[in-house]
């Protein structure tokens, strides 16, 4: 590998399309004679469904037909897809109907499917379809829904919890026996969602010539939607495609398989006509899934120089009102509260709750921000009742780079140890406080308080599981006409994918990214593939696509030394062309290297060789590689409105080697702001009934350029051993401690006051109300 790309900050091969407009989208994508779908959905919390009126509906000129679950079922194997990962965790069976029969159990809910001529059309009528619902009792704290006498959120489940599990190891008694010191935190991580700029959307098209449907649907994983589909439907996989176009977004909730894309692809089966859905932004926030609402109560022990014995304490997470993946998101939240540092003993007790809320699914960092959040207040309550530097505290336990790589006692939730792989946590959390200027803030302070202002830093350390295997399939091809073709069922959302495989592949087959073309997120274009989520793309889709170019130069080489009568290890790939080291004249295009082994009839191959210059691999690993950085958050706090402004964010992180710098700050700049948004501005408000009270952008804030702060970033680089590359995740870096370290900022700047910052988001009338409460009063506040 020649390195002439790798590392190297090009520009993406993605965005001359996509600033031209010629990006295609979901509502992109037309057929002659498409119809458009739009769903009847539940307006109740929890409630019985009764009779379904159709025939004001039907009667409007252009209504082709309203769809309930009793006219899809007869074409449908299953009317539950299971999307669920298993665990032995679980204590109830919650898979979410394709559309409700006789119970609905949160807003939103689809109930019917309206099909018409145009969108407009198909919501007017959908306006018109009658829906006879007898209320239920709704459940909507998921605190509350684990006492014995709580309603159910399901009429005929025998209680609400939906799964339990204790992630424990070490002797927690005798650490937190005497003469242990004991600190402890009580937490709320307020339920959020990914608000993509592009929605949910599928179009469903049969071929009834070749018995074959293609579902194009925006999803982060359409080999995963194509195998439920399958097993729905009870058709063959080689009879169905599914195909990610491009994508606005991902962030998680486009990684599941919803109802509605079963749903469209039935009616497109039984209408025999092509049907389009565009979820509106309303939809967005009452049927695409969510995460977080966690409650925490924690405890660390330490002893008398700071560092830690132990941790223990329980977290009720709220699962929502079915289960749409399984218990990674507090799983992932549970696992990555300890993993920065040496804790010799730990225990967290927790609980899913099933309340009548859309489900939970995956948000950027799925669950690591909610561990990182507890496991960083904690720290800062010994810090504060130690009389201790907040910095100084980790640097006592984070784990030091001489013993990498260091077991954690932990498992993934697929069993695997957790190792961390590689990397120098100290030394970034020094970077991080160096470029942020720890040592000289008290001076700044001081000034600020002088003159009125109230200033605050406040300092986070993180580590992420990226690269979750056990694989991620790509082909390289050449062609007769000398284009490069990679195939790979990874999914771009954004981030770069195209680019990344180009820069890898390029590397060794000529150096010229505009020659490569790749194929992302299409399930016809590659048997096996995962998709795109948990930072993988990079580790899983670009070690196989290294693997895979290397096989087909190692091919082309021995190919082109035939053709050119010189040894294999007397030429280089430059450009398009195979030519002899030192004499650049003497050389064959790769098109004529592809020609000679595409078979002629009765003409015999190049000797050695086989027909065809490609190689598929599935490079497997199941170990995953853990990133870490520190982030160092600088505040100012308006006492009188409440109004945060974030005056600096330092960021050091280590994802192994970087493919593409730019991209990396790209996806870390990406993460950051997102987890703004999770500190400040996010909130996902329900009324007592479960009715949503923020289902617009008026209600429900998003972080805007104005609150994005000037990113910082100090690049540290400590390759892993778990790939020929060497590389880590990076998309979810950026999110993971930021919420946590804006948190601290604003508990120091109010100091003064004594206020305790115990919940994420934090709203400016709570700041407000809590400065109110302790003006004068005791050294410390909850809120």
């Amino acid at each position: 590998m020649q390195d002439r790309l790798f590392g190297a900050s090009v520009r993406r091969l993605e965005d001359e399309d996509l600033l031209r407009g010629k990006g295609r989208f979901i509502d992109d994508i037309a057929f002659p004679g498409m119809l458009h779908a739009s769903f009847v959905r539940s307006p109740h919390g929890h409630a019985t469904l009764g009779a379904i009126d159709r025939a004001a509906a039907l009667a409007l000129p252009g209504v082709e037909a309203v769809l309930t679950l009793a006219d899809l079922r007869p074409l449908l194997r299953t009317v539950r897809p299971v999307t669920a990962l298993p665990s032995p965790s679980m204590k109830l069976e919650l898979h979410r109907p394709v559309l409700a029969a006789d119970e609905v159990v949160h807003v939103g809910e689809p109930v019917a499917l309206v099909v018409a001529a145009s969108r407009a059309l198909a919501e007017d009528a959908a306006a018109l379809v009658g829906v006879t619902y007898e209320m239920l009792p709704a459940v909507a704290d998921c605190r509350a829904a684990l006492a014995p006498d709580a309603p159910r959120a399901h009429r005929n489940a025998p209680h609400n919890l939906a799964a339990a599990f204790v992630m424990d190891y070490g002797d927690i008694a005798a650490a937190f026996a005497a003469p242990a010191r004991v600190f402890r935190a009580s937490l709320w991580q307020h339920r959020g969602g990914a608000h993509s700029l592009e929605g949910r959307g599928n179009v469903a098209v049969y071929d009834p010539v070749e018995d074959r449907l293609t579902l194009w649907c925006s999803t982060q994983a359409p080999h995963a939607a194509m195998a439920v589909l399958a097993d729905m439907l009870g058709r063959d996989e080689q009879n169905l495609r599914v195909v990610a176009p491009d994508l606005g977004g991902g962030f998680g909730p486009k990684l599941v398989f919803y109802p509605e894309d079963a749903a469209v692809a039935a009616a497109a089966l039984k209408l025999r006509r092509p049907v389009k859905w565009i979820e509106d932004r309303r939809e967005h926030f009452v049927a695409t899934t969510q995460e977080r609402d966690q409650y925490w109560d924690v405890e660390i022990a330490v002893d008398d120089d700071a560092r830690i014995r132990g941790v223990r304490g329980t977290m009720i997470h709220d699962h929502g009102a079915y289960t749409a993946r399984g218990v990674n998101v507090p799983y992932g939240a549970a696992q990555a509260m300890t993993l920065p540092y040496e804790v010799p003993a730990f225990r967290l007790d927790v609980k899913l709750a099933v309340t009548n809320k859309v489900a939970v699914t995956p948000v950027r960092g799925a669950g690591q921000p909610q561990g990182a959040f507890a496991m960083e207040r904690l720290l800062d309550r010994v810090a504060h009742g130690m009389g201790l530097d907040r910095a100084e505290v980790r640097r006592r336990n984070l784990v030091p780079a001489a013993l990498m790589p260091r077991a954690k006692h932990l498992a993934t939730r697929g069993g695997v140890a957790v190792v961390l792989d590689s990397g120098d946590y100290p030394r970034c959390l020094e970077a991080a406080l160096s470029q942020a200027g720890w040592a000289e803030f008290p001076a700044r302070q001081r000034a600020a308080r002088a003159a009125g202002r109230y200033f605050g830093i406040g300092l986070a350390n993180f580590v992420e599981g990226t690269g979750r295997g056990p694989f991620e399939g790509v082909t390289v091809r050449i062609g007769t006409a000398g284009t490069v073709h990679v195939l790979t069922g990874a999914t771009a959302m954004g981030q770069g994918t195209r680019t990344m495989l180009a820069q890898i592949v390029a590397d060794h087959l000529g150096g010229d990214m505009t020659r490569i073309s790749v194929a992302a997120g299409d399930s016809a274009a590659i048997a096996q593939g995962i998709g795109g989520f948990n930072s993988r793309q990079a580790v899983m889709a670009g070690s196989s696509a290294h693997l895979a170019a290397v096989k087909v130069r190692g091919k082309a080489l021995a190919i082109a030394a035939h053709l050119l009568e010189a040894a294999a290890a007397d030429l280089e790939i430059d450009g398009d062309r195979v030519r002899v080291k030192g004499a650049p004249d003497v050389n064959v295009t790769l098109a004529t290297v592809a020609r000679a082994v595409a078979g002629r009839p009765g003409y015999a191959l190049p000797p050695g060789v086989g027909p065809g210059l490609e190689a598929t691999e599935h490079l497997v690993v199941d170990a995953m590689a853990y990133a870490n950085g520190t982030a160092v958050a600088e505040v100012e706090v308006d006492i009188e409105t409440g109004g945060v402004t974030i005056r600096r964010f330092v960021l050091a992180h280590d994802c192994g080697r970087a493919i593409n710098p730019m991209l990396v700050a790209g996806q870390l700049a990406g993460g950051v702001v997102h987890g703004i948004g999770n500190a400040l501005f996010e909130w996902m408000g329900f009324d007592a009934d479960c009715q949503p009270t923020t289902t617009t952008f008026g209600d429900y804030l998003l972080v805007t350029a104005d609150a994005a702060p000037r990113l910082e970033l100090v690049h540290q680089q400590s390759p892993s051993p778990l790939n020929p590359l060497g590389i880590k995740g990076v998309g979810e870096a950026g999110v993971i401690p930021t919420p946590a370290a804006i948190a601290a900022a604003i508990e120091d700047a109010l100091a003064p006051f004594g206020v305790t910052i115990d919940r994420a988001p934090i709203r400016p009338h709570e700041i407000v109300a809590l400065i109110a409460a302790r003006r004068g009063g005791p050294k410390t506040a909850a809120i």
